[in-house]
């Protein structure tokens, strides 16, 4: 494996999930004393969700296990989940304190009871685990053939009781304190599914897998009253507390039947209440709620305040009962998703809060008529939408969205302010309406402007509609756009130019307004897909040899072409700036090819593979769906937030799984990967000179070198007018010596026995540090130690060191000399052009008299003066390049 391939996404990481909010697992409701509100826990794969009852919203989401959850309770403190044969405790609804293990096969019931927690296994195994220390208590084994437990539950004011029930009928009634069997009762030819306590003390409601409830009394052992469904099983149980005498009682249709116990008669029927089974409803205690969810992937909180005894939808939590197949981003700001699934729905998700989501319904041929039949009966309902295009520019006007339907020559219009279906539905007449030829819309796409809609069908016929009007308004080509089904059509941003890709192996590009072709280019191989970007004019198209060909709208060629999917390509995105395409494919990959350098910059691989993608137009969020998931995925995008390299993946890169968001292993694990991401990171280091040949300037501060030659001028206004004066009281300081680079002095204390009062005369005359290190230079050609000496000083010090090499200062003319040639040799480098320049300006201005007089010197100077106009002049003919070549991109018309 190559190196780098432990690392998985540089770009990508998970997010979080949307649209997940309920499995086939019953909820469990919770009740805070503080905060006196209810709240709702349910099981989502391998994590589980807590919602307020009040407005559904999420409080929090649990940190992932290992392996989906199989069961689910809680008590006032702590959540239990199973996963397998363990036994898990959390608190403050994230994180585990507790683990129980010791089960030989898989929990599949759950009982808290008091400070202990009785989980049920399949191999009739029950074991009573004391909660704090994680040690068992009891375990007690049952024949499987004669008592096979299938429910349990703890019957109200029965201290150490437990009531279990079996899927051969009958009951047993144990005392978990003492492990003793206290009474069997005889039960009922049908299997138990569910054990509910009711209003009343000694009285149980039992459900029956033959569909009929019975309500008991087990200190009596006698039933006290029986009714019977006809929707199957018993799912769930529930009574109301808030004075009415109602029991509703859940089916694996998705009904809810609604019984009066007083009167002992059906009250009504809830139905379609989910799509799915119910798999758990429980009424709030003392209030007219009731909250149920299924595995439709939905959480509904019903409230009965209407005459008849039914129940009316007070608020709901609802994500696709079935696996999305097309996401979308919606307008420009990048906070709603669109998304359809295979069960038929169009929804929108946002980004921001799950409040902003709605549904935008399921497709039916009649809505009135869908209305009153009910969509689960209606004939009229139309399938699954395939693919859909989405415009938010008149989206105030009228219906700005258009959708595909799996084998229908319709297409469908769909108003996302309103929330539902639109007035129009899309049908050429040239086909008058028969069903027999098999005619189907397979590609569509909606004008940058909102006004058309232009429509591929699987016969080669390409269409444009008014979106207004629902009229139709010509069709591309004399008979066909393709001689093959349309596989992909666009319009560009100005409504300049149609794009088309068919099973023919043609890319069309086609006059928008007069529909008349303008090239056709020949692929070779079938197009799969295809994504336009309407910015840049970059048309993606995937072909059906798993290769990416990227066409440029303005030049009508081919300019890329990728290759390495193992798959078929699925869906493309480009980011924002139009710089990434990123695609995703049957073979589990997710990958970003840079369009500018050609390369594959990034993939990762997941566990089930993407079937959609979108890229938010901000460019913070990218969202995917995926086979067999319910979400919507969505992953940021690091390069937002942090310094990101990005170099070419080699041909033979083997990508890394990263798990899908919200179902990461612990946060743990998340910042070891981050940190193996930093330290594989390239650090750029700038050298000095990027090339001999560039004119390369310091990084010194201007104020180092620019006002070298009005020095007097500054000295001068800078005068105090009085001396400083001394504070009375003035405060400690070390002690430093003056210069750019702060340094403590020596202390004075340590050396004054030892100090002579005789002055020497001869540290007046002694050389300074520069001008020995320049007369060193001349001797062995190298300045670059004089040169840093001089980029360490200050314009004083700068100034100060140059009047010191003239003669009358102590210095002499080869030294003079040698500092031209100092400052010929820092323009042969071309290093440090701005510094010879200020450091020669201020030499000439100081020693000009005595340049003049000596002819050594002026020899020297006529050499730098020499080299300095050759090194302008090369600059002067560049800049002159550059400014024509602006001045022409700024005036020219492209």
């Amino acid at each position: 494996m190559p190196v780098g391939s432990k690392k998985g996404s540089v770009i990508f990481s998970g997010f979080r999930a949307l649209g997940l909010y309920s499995n086939h697992l019953s909820h469990v409701v919770r009740y805070h004393k503080k905060h006196r509100e209810f709240y709702i826990v349910t099981a989502v794969g391998n994590c589980f969700h807590t919602y307020n009852v009040k407005k559904l919203g999420i409080v929090a989401v649990s940190n992932a296990l290992p392996e989906d959850i199989s069961c689910l309770a809680a008590d006032r403190m702590l959540v239990y989940v199973a996963i397998g044969g363990k036994v898990s405790a959390f608190a403050r609804n994230k994180e585990v304190v507790h683990m129980y293990t010791g089960h030989g096969a898989d929990v599949h019931l759950l009982l808290p009871f008091g400070d202990h927690i009785i989980s049920v296994d399949r191999d009739n195994a029950v074991i009573v685990w004391d909660v704090e220390s994680e040690e068992e208590y009891l375990q007690i084994t049952f024949d499987k053939v004669s008592f096979e437990v299938s429910a349990v539950m703890h019957p109200s004011t029965y201290l150490n009781k437990i009531l279990f029930g079996s899927s051969q009928g009958g009951l047993q009634l144990w005392n978990v304190k003492s492990n003793k069997l206290l009474y069997t009762f005889t039960g009922w030819p049908s299997g138990v599914t569910v054990l509910q306590q009711t209003p009343a003390v000694d009285v149980v409601g039992v459900g029956l897998s033959s569909g009929q409830i019975i309500i008991h009394n087990i200190k009596f052992d006698e039933s006290l009253m029986k009714f019977q469904q006809d929707w199957g099983p018993v799912t769930s149980l529930s009574f109301r507390t808030d004075g009415h005498p109602v029991m509703a009682v859940g089916s694996p249709i998705g009904h809810i039947g609604l019984w009066d116990l007083e009167e002992k008669k059906l009250v009504c029927q809830m139905r379609d209440a989910h799509n799915t089974a119910i798999a758990g409803l429980t009424f709030l205690h003392g209030e007219p709620l009731l909250i149920t969810n299924g595995a439709d992937n939905g959480i509904r909180v019903w409230i009965f305040d209407t005459a008849g005894g039914g129940g009316r939808l007070l608020r709901s939590r609802l994500g696709h009962s079935a696996p999305p197949t097309k996401v979308r981003h919606h307008g420009l700001n990048g906070h709603h998703i669109l998304s359809a699934g295979q069960d038929g729905t169009l929804q929108s998700f946002s980004t921001v809060h799950e409040r902003f989501n709605r549904s935008l319904g399921h497709g039916s041929i009649n809505k009135k008529k869908s209305k009153k039949k009910g969509l689960r009966y209606d004939k009229l309902k139309l399938p699954a939408i395939t693919t859909f295009a989405s415009e938010s520019a008149r989206q105030s006007d009228w219906d700005s969205i258009v959708a595909c339907h799996r084998g229908y020559l319709m297409t469908t219009t769909w108003n996302y302010q309103k929330g539902s279906m639109g007035a129009h539905k899309l049908e050429p007449k040239r086909f008058n309406k028969n069903r027999a030829l098999s005619v189907h819309a397979t590609a569509v796409d909606i004008t940058s402007c909102g006004n058309f809609v232009v429509i591929g069908l699987s016969s080669g016929h390409i269409d444009v509609y008014n979106m207004q009007s629902g009229m139709h308004r010509g069709q591309y080509g004399e008979d066909k756009a393709h001689s093959g089904a349309v596989r992909g059509v666009s319009v560009d941003g100005l409504n300049q130019l149609t794009v088309s890709a068919g099973a023919d192996k043609l890319v069309n590009i086609w006059k928008f307004k007069s529909r008349k072709l303008v090239l056709s280019i020949d692929l070779g191989t079938s197009p799969a897909t295809t994504h336009l970007h309407r910015d840049s004019g970059m048309f993606a198209i995937a072909l059906d040899d798993f290769t990416l060909n990227v066409l440029d709208m303005e030049t009508k060629r081919i300019v890329r072409k990728f290759s390495g999917h193992r798959g078929q390509v699925n869906d493309m995105a480009f980011s924002p700036d139009g710089r990434w395409l990123i695609t995703a494919a049957m073979d589990c990959t997710i990958r970003t090819w840079d369009l500018p350098s050609g390369c594959l910059v990034d993939c990762f691989l997941v566990d089930f593979a993407a079937v959609s993608l979108t890229m938010s137009p901000t460019g913070d969020f990218l969202a995917s769906s995926h086979v067999d998931n319910l979400g919507i995925y969505l992953w940021s995008n690091n390069t937002l937030c942090s310094m990101v390299s990005l170099r070419p993946l080699p041909a033979d890169y083997e990508p890394t799984g990263i798990m899908l968001p919200g179902t990461c292993s612990s946060q743990d694990e998340e910042g070891e990967g981050d940190a193996d991401l930093n330290t594989e990171m390239i650090e750029y280091e700038s050298p000095e000179q990027l090339d001999e040949q560039l004119v390369t300037l310091s990084l010194l501060a201007d104020s180092r070198w620019k006002n070298l030659l009005h020095l007097d001028i500054i000295k001068k206004r800078n005068k105090p007018k009085e001396p400083p004066k001394v504070p009375k009281a003035a405060p400690f300081f070390m002690p430093t010596i003056p210069g750019l680079i702060p340094q403590f002095a020596p202390s004075e204390g340590s050396n004054q026995g030892e100090q002579s009062k005789i002055v020497n005369f001869g540290v007046l005359a002694q050389k300074s540090h520069f001008y020995q290190q320049l007369e060193s230079a001349m001797l062995s050609n190298k300045y670059n130690d004089p040169v840093g000496l001089l980029k360490e000083m200050g314009p004083s010090g700068i100034d100060a060191e140059l009047r010191g090499l003239a003669p009358d200062m102590g210095g002499d003319v080869s030294v003079l000399q040698g500092f031209l040639k100092m400052v010929a040799s820092m323009l042969d480098s071309k290093r440090d052009f701005d510094l010879a320049q200020a450091y020669l300006a201020l030499f000439l201005k100081l020693h000009l008299r005595l340049i003049s007089q000596e002819p050594g010197l002026m020899e020297e100077a006529s050499k730098v003066s020499e080299k300095l106009e050759e090194t302008w002049t090369s600059m002067q003919t560049l800049f002159n390049q550059s400014l024509c070549l602006l001045s022409y991109t700024k005036s020219a018309l492209l």
